[in-house]
């Protein structure tokens, strides 16, 4: 693949695969923020539109994506792009603290099991796609420099990279590489086929698998306790 057409398919998979993956992130959460107006959801007296607040950072990140691929990126910077990426994750862990601290300090009857669920959800699917392009940002230089060069100094270690002879011509990971290493971090909390190698990659599936532990074991187990009783 010439230079050109390297640079056209990291611009294709940053404006087509990432941009749109990441959609996933602020569709949620708006989601949850218009049940919770429905249903008169609060967390520690805090309305629904502070789920539209929490999904204000994702969108900026997937409008930087989309429009960095056309040459006039909000922040276009690799730099910027993994602040950013930072900024909804704290903007997630915000989330996150917050329905946990109103599952020990709220009665059940105040907190039913279907906000405690949608939440969860809400909050967990965030976490998947905003870890997956993480890693897509990071791994090897990024995309772009993936696209251009061999895998040289890879932050995670995919099957075809430790054995050559499973590559299809051309292969290289992609979005949904990504995206599906964060799928299986978060569910099996550890990593599956996918290895990490470096100490930044190490950190990020860490603490993506503590979000998930969290949320999984703690806050839908007691969902279930109260739907169940």
């Amino acid at each position: 693949m010439t230079p050109r057409g390297s640079e056209t398919a990291a611009v294709y998979e940053a404006r087509w695969e990432a941009a749109p993956a990441l959609l996933i992130a602020p569709i949620v959460l708006v989601g949850l923020a218009l049940v919770s107006y429905v249903e008169g959801w609060e967390l520690h007296g805090l309305a629904w539109w502070i789920w539209i607040l929490l999904a204000l950072p994702a969108l900026l990140v997937c409008a930087d994506i989309g429009l960095g691929a056309r040459g006039v990126g909000l922040v276009r910077s690799r730099a910027a792009a993994l602040v950013l990426l930072g900024v909804v994750v704290a903007g997630n862990l915000v989330g996150l603290v917050l329905l946990v601290s109103a599952l020990v300090s709220t009665s059940t009857q105040d907190l039913g099991g279907g906000q405690l669920l949608c939440t969860a959800v809400a909050i967990w699917a965030t976490n998947v796609s905003v870890f997956g392009l993480w890693f897509w940002e990071m791994d090897d230089g990024g995309p772009y420099r993936r696209a251009d060069t061999e895998r040289v100094t890879p932050d995670f270690q995919f099957p075809q990279d430790e054995n050559p002879g499973l590559k299809r011509p051309g292969w290289r990971p992609r979005v949904w590489d990504y995206l599906y290493t964060s799928l299986a971090n978060a569910s099996a909390f550890s990593a599956t086929d996918v290895m990490p190698l470096t100490l930044h990659a190490k950190l990020l599936m860490g603490i993506e698998s503590v979000f998930s532990l969290a949320l999984v074991v703690l806050v839908t187990a007691r969902a279930v306790n109260v739907l169940g009783a």
